[in-house]
């Protein structure tokens, strides 16, 4: 590779850094450790994946900035030049860290993490890609060398953080259900908080919206575009009749959210069968955009028809339907929020969620009773409008604590 050919890409890595804004940090910065030599960390489109890493290197690298090398692979400069020249010329100049972005548009990328891994023994690599990625699977075999993190959107806690209304640790589950009045009354204090759940239900969920004002939900429905015409056939081979079937999939049962359609006439109107209508269904789930709940975990090995469908988040509904249920949208922040924790959620036989297998929550307005899980060990309520539970009744809010 020429040096001025190197040098552009150069130059760009080090625009890239310098710009980032560095003020808000995302709570995954704590949590990925930097010395692993292969990193990868995906999550849809928007949640911040590219300004994470970006603020890494403008704040591990100052003191020798050329040893850190930013690459997108959406850069139409791949287009006739080779990551691998790139790494290989980066490397013998003394770089020691390459931090690549949106590695799902690089064809064959296993492969070609794989080979940059053996063969570079002294150089880290980080890299970022769609959630649609089947990171933990494939020829190039990454499962045995690499650790692996997701970024979601932002939590209500780290949207109250980044507006400077209130700034403190997440919680764990256990701290939420036993001491949840003390945590309210400290968020409470000084703060209208049903208020700014309010906003965030509606359009705060990804980082950009510090970005874009009036433009949220024009960005939303863009991003939904994109991850669906651009990030999944960059990830499968798939073509465009394909394409239009899922997202006909997607309005279709937005509309719909959380009650399961009949799913026999949904595959005649989609003009698809079983097996791939449910391989839809989950692509859609890996993706970002729905929210399957199933009595047992599912997943794309094994696929069944689940329980319930709901978007991914509220913000995902606000942009698909204008008919917003009042229940769906507590259920659609629950799941989201427990999920996007780390938590296991499946359908229990009684009530609305089962977290890891022990803990059973209903969720609803302020008149919620325990009727339908009294008796039941573990069992609480998740109540809306409401900003300071009591016993076994959590405001619904502070779910949105935990990350």
């Amino acid at each position: 590779m020429e040096r001025n050919e190197f040098e552009y890409i150069q130059n760009i890595s080090r625009r890239r850094v310098r710009e980032v804004p560095m003020d808000l940090r995302r709570f995954l910065e704590k949590r990925i450790d930097y010395r692993d030599r292969l990193i990868s960390i995906v999550g849809s489109r928007g949640t911040g994946k590219t300004t994470l890493i970006l603020q890494h290197i403008h704040e591990t690298f100052t003191d020798d900035p050329d040893a850190a090398l930013y690459v997108s692979m959406d850069n139409l400069w791949f287009n006739t030049h080779s990551l691998s020249e790139v790494v290989d010329h980066h490397y013998k100049n003394g770089g020691t860290h390459v931090f690549i972005d949106e590695i799902h548009y690089l064809k064959n990328w296993q492969f070609v993490i794989k080979n940059i891994y053996d063969d570079y023994p002294g150089l880290n690599i980080v890299y970022t890609g769609s959630s649609l990625l089947q990171i933990d699977s494939g020829s190039g075999d990454l499962s045995r060398r690499q650790i692996c993190y997701e970024l979601p959107g932002l939590s209500f806690r780290e949207y109250l953080y980044f507006e400077g209304i209130a700034a403190h640790e997440s919680v764990s589950l256990a701290e939420l259900l036993s001491d949840h009045v003390k945590i309210a009354t400290e968020y409470t204090k000084d703060t209208r908080i049903l208020k700014h759940f309010a906003d965030y239900l509606k359009n705060r969920y990804y980082p950009f919206y510090r970005e874009v004002f009036a433009g949220y939900d024009i960005r939303l429905s863009q991003i939904t575009a994109q991850i669906l015409e651009s990030d999944y056939p960059a990830v499968e081979n798939i073509n465009y009749s394909s394409v239009q079937k899922i997202k006909k999939m997607l309005f279709i049962l937005a509309q719909s959210c959380p009650r399961t359609p009949v799913m026999s006439e949904l595959y005649i109107q989609l003009d698809t069968d079983r097996n791939q209508g449910l391989r839809m269904l989950y692509i859609l789930e890996k993706a970002k955009l729905l929210n399957l709940l199933s009595s047992k975990a599912g997943s794309l090995k094994s696929m069944s028809k689940p329980d319930k469908i709901y978007c991914d988040n509220t913000n995902i509904m606000y942009s698909l339907t204008e008919s917003i249920n009042e229940g769906t949208k507590r259920e659609t922040f629950f799941l989201n929020q427990l999920r996007s924790a780390g938590f296991s959620v499946t359908y229990p036989q009684r009530g609305d969620f089962l977290v890891d297998d022990r803990y059973l929550f209903e969720v609803g307005g302020p008149r919620k009773s325990f009727d339908q899980i009294k008796d039941i060990p573990d069992s609480y309520l998740a109540i809306d409008d409401e900003e300071i539970g009591r016993g076994n009744k959590i405001p619904l809010w502070m779910f949105g604590l935990l990350y």
